[in-house]
């Protein structure tokens, strides 16, 4: 089970970290092109066990405000066979809060096979719809949406503000890159540093609001994951 691309449903469906076998999704993950992880504070993993125990495990389990789905590309059922049609990577909710009515859209590792086709839009999408939907729509009807990523990655900055995101902010040096990582923010760190080995990192942030989302968003969203590419 998971949120899928090529669909008109609205809620996405049960989720890799939730499961009780998340290798499941994870075995998946490792039969096609992986994602870059240049961008990110975590990863890359080699294998499916590294990608269960350092990220599900790690990093979505001990968290209930994390939420880490499988994407699938339901356009391809009729090449795949399985009803499901392709897995094409992950996506999910970060830092959710139902006090203050507001999620991240996070995680997002879709494969390269898929990436500048319907299928990520698809699922940003979904996941738009079911956090901002009133709940008599069958949503969470949440206040605020948040997208963030390097100001390096121009993919990403494209993806969130053609799905309606704004600019909200920009923060400096909000990350110590793993060591792995050779891409952070073009400065340098200061003589006597605790960690001078390594990188740091700033977050371009931006927002999806309710007022956004019922003043036009909403209909952005529904007209471009109405698209097949």
């Amino acid at each position: 089970m998971a949120s899928t691309a090529g669909t008109p449903q609205r809620r996405p469906a049960p989720v890799i970290s939730h499961q009780k076998k998340p290798s499941k999704h994870a075995d998946a993950f490792y039969q096609i092109a992986r994602p870059s992880y240049d961008y990110l504070p975590f990863g890359p993993y080699d294998t499916a066990e590294d990608f269960v125990s350092g990220l599900t495990e790690g990093l979505i389990h001990p968290n209930p405000a994390n939420t880490l789905f499988a994407v699938y590309d339901k356009t391809k059922a009729s090449e795949t066979g399985h009803p499901d049609g392709a897995f094409a990577g992950a996506m999910g909710y970060s830092n959710g809060s139902s006090p203050n009515l507001a999620v991240e859209i996070a995680w997002v590792l879709i494969s390269p096979e898929f990436q500048r086709t319907h299928v990520t839009t698809n699922a940003i999408g979904l996941l738009l719809n079911y956090a901002l939907d009133l709940p008599e729509k069958g949503g969470l009807g949440l206040r605020r949406v948040v997208w963030q990523c390097s100001p390096f990655n121009g993919p990403s900055l494209k993806a969130a503000e053609r799905m309606g995101f704004k600019k909200e902010a920009y923060s400096r040096w909000t990350y110590v890159m793993p060591e792995i990582k050779h891409i952070g923010n073009d400065r340098e760190r200061r003589v006597g540093d605790p960690k001078p080995h390594l990188l740091g990192r700033d977050t371009v942030t931006l927002a999806v609001c309710w007022d956004d989302w019922e003043t036009g968003v909403s209909e952005q969203v529904d007209a471009s994951i109405a698209r097949v590419a």
